[in-house]
C-alpha cells in the first residue's frame, strides 16, 4: 500500500501556551508541526487589551519566579519577568499590615525567610535561555514606599518564625512526595499546620485564594502545597509588557508559517483534521490544546472540569497609592476585591509615563455593580478616596481557571489514543507552570509514540473549504474514562 501523503506530522489544535510549548518541543525535534487557531489572536486567556496606551489583562494569573518550565520551555529566553517587592500587604483590622519580610535578630523570619531573592542574583549565573528578572525600582526599595501607613507584620515574631520553618521545609519537600500526601479541601488542611489561627487566616487564606483563584479554598491540598512551594522557592512576578508577551514570545519564536489564526476547527481524527474554511489536513497525530470545554466539544467524552470565575478591574488616577509594588491582600474579606495592586509599579511598560494603574481582581460571581462595590472596596484598602478614579476596564471570565477539587489528577493522562492526544492547564495544574508543563508532557508522548524516523515537510494550508468528511475522535471516550 502506498504511505498516505501528510501534510504535516502533527497538528496542533489551539494556540495557548500549552499547544505552543508542545510545538516548540516537536519541532526542535524535526517534527514538522502545524498549530491552528480559532482566534484572531495567540495566547486563548493569556490575554491583554490597550487602551489609551494602557495594557491590561484580562485574568491576570500571578505567576512565580520558581516556576521550571519558565526555564526549560524553548522559546522564553527573551521574557523578561517582572517581581513584585519581597513579601506582600494584608488588609486585616483596618490596617495594613507587611508581611514576609524577616524581622531580623534571633533568627526569627517571616513567612518569606525561605524565598531565595532570585532578583537580585547576579545576571551571569541565569541559565541560559532563561526568562531574565527585572524588578523596578518600587519592587527594589519597597520598604521606602510605605511610610508610615503600614503597620507591624500579621502576627507575633513567633508566629512569623514558626510560618517561616512551615514554608522552608515544603520548600525542600520533592513534588512526588507532595502528590502522594494524604488529600483534603486546602481549606481543611490548613487547620493542619500546627499554626495559630490567626497566622492562617491572616496570611495562608488570603495567600492561597489569590494564587488558586479559588475564594472559598476547596482546591485539592496537594495542588495548594504545591501553590505554596513554588511560593516559598520564589518571587511572585509578572511578565513585562502584559499576560501576552509571553505566547507571543513562543508564538515568534516557531518556524514561519507554523502558526495559523483565525483557522477553525470542526472535527479531527488520529490522522486527519477538517476545518471551517481551510479543508483538511493530514497528518500522523494531533494534539489538541485548547481549553477544556472546546477540547470536549471535539473530543466527546472527555471531562469537563468545573471552574473558578475571575473578574478583573483597571483603574487609573492622578496620583498612586502609596503601597509601592506589594500585592495587596484583603484577610477580612470585607468586600469583593481579593487581592489588589499598583501595577505600574511593578511593571512601568504597562502604562503611560506617570499614569499609574491599579488592577484588582475579583473571585467568584461578581456583585451587580461590580465597579461600584470594587471603587468602595478599594478606599478602604488603600486608605484613599477612589471617587475620581477612572475605570479603564472591567474584564470578567466566567471560565477563568479549572477548578482543581480533591481527588484531582496533576497528571492526566495526555495520550488518549495512538495518534490523538490531548494537553492544557486542566490536565496538569491550573497554573502557567501547569499548562506549560502539559505542553511538554504531550510533546513526549508524541515524539516517543512517533519514533525515530524521516518527517514530512509541511504543505500550505488551502483557502477553500471542502465538504467535512473527517469521522470523529471515535474512542476518546473510552480512553477518557480508563
Amino acid at each position: 500500500m502506498l504511505e498516505p501523503a501528510y501534510q504535516a506530522d502533527v497538528v496542533i489544535v489551539g494556540a495557548g501556551v500549552a499547544g505552543l510549548s508542545a510545538a516548540h518541543r516537536l519541532t526542535s525535534a524535526g517534527v514538522t508541526t502545524v498549530v491552528l487557531e480559532a482566534a484572531p489572536y495567540v495566547g486563548g486567556r493569556m490575554a491583554t487589551e490597550k487602551v489609551d496606551g494602557f495594557r491590561l489583562d484580562r485574568i491576570g494569573q500571578l505567576l512565580s519566579t520558581s516556576y521550571p518550565e519558565l526555564r526549560l520551555t524553548p522559546g522564553l529566553g527573551d521574557l523578561v519577568l517582572r517581581p513584585f517587592a519581597p513579601g506582600v500587604l494584608v488588609h486585616s483590622g483596618g490596617r495594613r499590615h507587611r508581611a514576609g519580610t524577616p524581622l531580623g535578630g534571633g533568627g526569627a523570619r517571616g513567612a518569606l525567610g525561605a524565598v531565595r531573592a532570585l532578583a537580585s542574583a547576579p545576571r551571569q549565573t541565569r541559565t541560559a535561555g532563561a526568562p531574565r528578572l527585572k524588578p523596578s525600582a518600587a519592587a527594589r526599595g519597597g520598604a521606602a514606599q510605605l511610610g508610615g501607613a503600614v503597620g507591624g507584620a500579621v502576627g507575633g515574631a513567633v508566629d512569623q518564625a514558626r510560618l517561616g520553618t512551615v514554608l522552608s521545609r515544603l520548600a525542600g519537600v520533592p513534588v512526588q512526595r507532595l502528590l502522594t500526601r494524604p488529600e483534603l479541601p486546602a481549606a481543611h488542611a490548613l487547620a493542619g499546620r500546627g499554626l495559630p489561627a490567626r497566622t492562617v487566616e491572616g496570611f495562608l487564606r488570603p495567600l492561597l485564594a489569590a494564587l488558586l483563584c479559588d475564594p472559598e479554598l476547596t482546591t485539592s491540598s496537594r495542588c495548594a502545597d504545591l501553590t505554596l512551594r513554588a511560593f516559598a522557592n520564589g518571587r511572585l512576578c509578572v511578565p513585562e509588557g502584559g499576560a501576552e508577551t509571553l505566547p507571543e514570545l513562543l508564538a515568534r519564536a516557531l518556524p514561519p508559517g507554523t502558526v495559523h489564526t483565525g483557522v477553525r476547527v470542526t472535527s479531527i481524527a488520529t490522522n486527519l483534521v477538517t476545518t471551517a474554511d481551510h479543508g483538511e489536513l493530514r497528518c500522523r497525530a494531533v494534539l489538541v490544546a485548547t481549553d477544556a470545554r472546546a477540547a470536549a466539544g471535539l473530543l466527546p467524552g472527555l471531562r469537563v472540569p468545573g471552574f473558578h470565575p475571575v473578574t478583573v478591574v483597571h483603574h487609573t488616577a492622578d496620583e498612586a497609592p502609596a503601597t509601592g509594588a506589594f500585592l495587596l491582600l484583603d484577610a477580612d474579606r470585607g468586600g469583593p476585591v481579593a487581592h489588589t495592586a499598583v501595577v505600574s509599579r511593578v511593571d512601568p511598560t504597562r502604562s503611560p509615563a506617570g499614569r499609574p494603574l491599579i488592577s484588582s481582581t475579583v473571585l467568584g460571581t461578581p456583585p451587580p455593580d461590580v465597579d461600584t462595590a470594587v471603587r468602595e472596596h478599594l478606599a478602604r484598602l488603600y486608605g484613599v478616596s477612589t471617587a475620581r478614579w477612572e475605570t479603564l476596564a472591567v474584564h470578567h471570565t466566567a471560565e477563568a481557571v479549572p477548578a482543581m477539587r480533591p481527588p484531582h489528577d496533576p497528571r492526566r493522562p495526555v495520550r488518549l489514543l495512538a495518534g490523538l492526544y490531548v494537553c492544557g492547564d486542566h490536565r496538569d495544574t491550573s497554573t502557567v507552570q501547569g499548562a506549560l508543563h502539559s505542553g511538554h508532557r504531550a510533546a513526549s508522548a508524541i515524539l516517543t509514540d512517533l519514533g525515530a524516523g524521516p518527517m514530512h515537510v509541511a504543505e500550505p494550508l488551502r483557502t477553500r473549504a471542502t465538504p467535512p468528511t473527517t469521522p470523529t475522535a471515535e474512542g476518546a471516550e473510552a480512553a477518557e474514562a480508563a
